[in-house]
C-alpha cells in the first residue's frame, strides 16, 4: 500500500519563543524534492541538516528533540503533527536557532501556516508502514500499544490528581475524524508547582499563560479551555507528532494509557525495529520460494 508524497507550494514563516529555551527564533517551510524527508535546517549554523527521524531523538525532556553532531532541534512535536495531519512527506525546515516556537502551545499555528503555503503532489509513491501482528510496551501504570487496522486510530487515557484533569480519554480516529478542528487547537498544559525545578533544569524558560495552559492546585489559572477534555487532546497531538518520526505514514490502531514523550519514542523504536524484522523475514521467505520454484 503506498500514497502520494508530498510537499508545501511555497515558503512561508513564523516566529516565536521556544517554550523550554526561552530563545527567540525563525521557522520556514520550504518545498523538498520527492525522497529526502522532512528536514531540520540550522540556518544559523551553515545549514546543518537533521532528519526529522526517530534515529534522531536525542532528548525527551517534556518535548521531543531531534539532533546530529552535538546540535539540535527541540519541541518539534507539535510542527511535526501539523506536518503529519497534512499528509507532507518532503519539507526542509530552516530554524535559525535551537528550539521551534511554540506560539501559543497547539499546532493550530502550524496548521495554517501549511494550509496558507498549500501542498502539492510529488507523483511519487511512499510505502504505508501497515502493523501485521500486536506491538505493546508496558511500564508499571503506563502502557501503549498498536495493533492491525487498516487505518490509523488513536485511544488515549490520562489520569490526574487534579481537579481539572482527574480521568480523560479520547477516541481519534485519523482518517474520519477532522483534526483541524478536534485536535490541533488542544494545547501544551503544566503546573505551577513544578515551573521553579523545571527552570532549574533549563526548562520552561519561554513558557507563560500565553502559550501554556498554567494549572495551579485548585484548578486552570488562564482559562477557559478550549475543550472539556483538552488535556487528554494534547496527548493525541503529541503522540501524532512523535509518530512522524517513523518517517512514513502508519495504520494500525494505537491504544496509550499514561504515556509521554519518553514512552512513545521508545514505543516507536519498538515499532521500526519489529516491522524491520518482518520485512526481513518476508524477504528470505520469497527469496527461499524463489529458489525452491526455480
Amino acid at each position: 500500500m503506498h500514497v502520494e508524497r508530498k510537499t508545501v507550494n511555497t515558503n512561508v514563516s513564523i516566529t516565536g519563543i521556544g517554550l523550554h529555551s526561552g530563545i527567540y527564533t525563525k521557522v520556514e517551510l520550504h518545498p523538498a524534492r520527492a525522497g529526502s524527508g522532512v528536514t531540520f535546517v540550522r540556518a544559523d549554523l551553515d545549514g546543518l541538516r537533521i532528519p526529522a527521524l526517530q534515529a534522531s531523538t536525542t532528548s525527551l525532556d517534556h518535548a521531543t528533540t531531534v539532533g546530529k553532531d552535538d546540535v539540535s532541534v527541540g519541541t518539534v512535536e507539535h510542527l511535526l503533527s501539523a506536518v503529519m495531519a497534512f499528509g507532507v512527506t518532503d519539507l526542509d525546515v530552516l530554524i535559525d536557532g535551537p528550539e521551534v516556537p511554540i506560539v501559543d502551545g497547539s499546532a493550530l499555528p502550524f496548521m495554517h501556516l501549511i494550509d496558507a503555503a498549500g501542498v502539492r503532489g510529488l507523483g511519487v509513491g511512499i510505502p504505508v508502514l501497515r502493523i501485521k501482528e500486536p506491538i505493546e510496551m508496558v511500564d508499571g501504570e503506563k502502557s501503549i500499544r498498536i495493533t492491525p487496522s487498516n487505518r490509523l486510530i488513536l485511544n488515549y487515557k490520562i489520569d490526574f490528581a487534579h481537579p481539572a484533569i482527574s480521568r480523560q480519554s479520547y477516541h481519534f480516529d485519523y482518517e474520519r475524524d477532522n483534526f483541524l478542528r478536534k485536535i490541533a487547537p488542544a494545547r501544551t498544559y503544566g503546573f505551577l508547582k513544578d515551573v521553579e525545578n523545571l527552570r532549574k533544569a533549563g526548562l520552561a524558560r519561554g513558557g507563560s499563560v500565553e502559550n501554556c495552559i498554567v494549572l495551579d492546585d485548585d484548578g486552570v489559572m488562564n482559562g477557559p479551555l478550549r475543550f472539556r477534555d483538552e488535556f487528554v487532546r494534547h496527548k493525541i497531538l503529541d503522540l501524532l507528532g512523535d509518530l512522524a518520526l517513523i518517517g512514513r505514514p502508519i495504520v494500525g490502531e494505537i491504544t496509550a494509557n499514561r504515556a509521554g514523550h519518553a514512552m512513545h519514542s521508545r514505543f516507536v523504536e519498538k515499532v521500526l525495529r519489529v516491522t524491520a524484522l518482518d520485512d526481513q523475514l518476508e524477504g528470505l521467505a520469497a527469496g527461499e520460494a524463489v529458489g525452491s520454484f526455480a
